[in-house]
């Protein structure tokens, strides 16, 4: 169990590196007005994505694999698992929007400005926060 857990640990690091960096790629993308630098980081975004979906798969899977497998965080008195899970969710839903968002700038359809992408970067940030909170204390 404690190979899964360590190795969950890793791809869920890895996972939000890809989702801190990935924004900040908008931020740029939102400012830039020459066609290659443009070119340039809308590259760097589809091979962020990409690379960052492949880490986020076994993450969640590791993650259900402690979850269903050893049955951390399942029984009673148990519910920061659940609050814990609800935030995977709005980190899945973040990261397919991040995909949404890409495809926009690929069409040359981003119709948002660059002070909404730097505040978009904030919120794995926080769901971050709220779950290491939610691990480490077990307030719930």
């Amino acid at each position: 169990m404690l190979w899964v857990k360590a190795f969950h640990i890793l791809f869920v690091i890895s996972w939000f590196a890809g989702l801190f960096y990935l924004p900040r790629i908008f931020v740029n993308l939102a400012m830039e007005t020459d066609a290659a630098s443009v070119q340039r980081l809308l590259l760097m975004a589809r091979k962020l994505f990409r690379f960052m979906t492949m880490l986020a798969v076994p993450a969640v899977v590791l993650g259900l694999w402690l979850y269903l497998g050893y049955g951390i965080g399942r029984g009673t008195g148990q519910g920061w698992m659940h609050a814990k899970l609800a935030l995977v969710l709005v980190l899945i839903g973040y990261h397919h929007g991040c995909g949404v968002l890409l495809r926009k700038f690929e069409a040359g359809a981003n119709k948002r400005s660059h002070t909404f992408y730097r505040w978009f970067n904030e919120l794995p940030v926080l769901v971050l926060l709220a779950i290491v909170i939610l691990v480490v204390v077990k307030p719930f």
